[in-house]
């Protein structure tokens, strides 16, 4: 056997018998995979840029999204239509990147023990939602959704907007300065059922 190939045969014999240096290696390829197919995400147009008519979201609608946050809905409603022809042809046009750049973070997902709700918006009256979410089984029987009725008297905090949207301002979302300080008024007296439908009537506007 050759110095070469003695040398390549304990190298080979080395990675294969040594855990550590295996998992490194490992560990090493993933993460060039992985930032040879993420990298170039970033500087993609669908990808970076709003399609047309996507706007951030109003104080009202941004309040109602946290309170779709903290109260779960997300475990079982996913925001993502995938371009399948059953999907499409239940919930409208496929969700795109240019949809979700100014959500932070965005609620793609593929849970569906409740409908997506990506293109709701519109859908259905804002009493329908307020009926829906007091008890869901008055308007869809066959529903194993909790019912949400405190949210029907719960106020929502003004002094929490401003501070939320100068942080999204800091992550990229074109909030101004007049949006910002109109933002407590906006919310004030408001309920946070008030917030969550209003949330809910935002979602996939944009693409029909």
């Amino acid at each position: 056997m050759s110095e070469k190939q003695e040398t390549t045969g304990f190298t080979h014999e080395k990675v294969e018998t040594s855990n550590f240096l295996m998992i490194v290696l490992i560990l090493l390829v993933i993460a060039i995979g992985g930032l040879v197919e993420i990298v170039p995400l970033f500087f993609q147009k669908s990808t970076t840029e709003p399609v047309i008519g996507v706007v951030p979201l109003t104080p009202l609608q941004l309040a109602g999204r946290d309170i779709y946050l903290r109260e779960g809905c997300y475990n079982c409603h996913s925001q993502m239509i995938r371009p399948f022809r059953a999907e499409t042809l239940r919930y409208g046009h496929y969700s795109v990147a240019g949809e979700f750049v100014y959500d932070h973070p965005f609620q793609w997902g593929s849970k569906r023990t409740g409908p997506d709700l990506h293109r709701v918006g519109g859908k259905y009256s804002d009493e329908w939602h307020r009926n829906h979410l007091n008890n869901p089984r008055d308007l869809v029987p066959e529903s194993n959704m909790p019912s949400y009725i405190w949210l029907e008297k719960a106020l929502l905090d003004p002094s929490e907007s401003p501070a939320h949207m100068t942080a999204l301002r800091r992550v990229g979302v074109p909030y101004t300065d007049a949006q910002i300080a109109g933002a407590a008024a906006e919310v004030k007296g408001k309920t946070e059922q008030d917030a969550l439908v209003a949330y809910l009537q935002s979602l996939g506007l944009a693409l029909k």
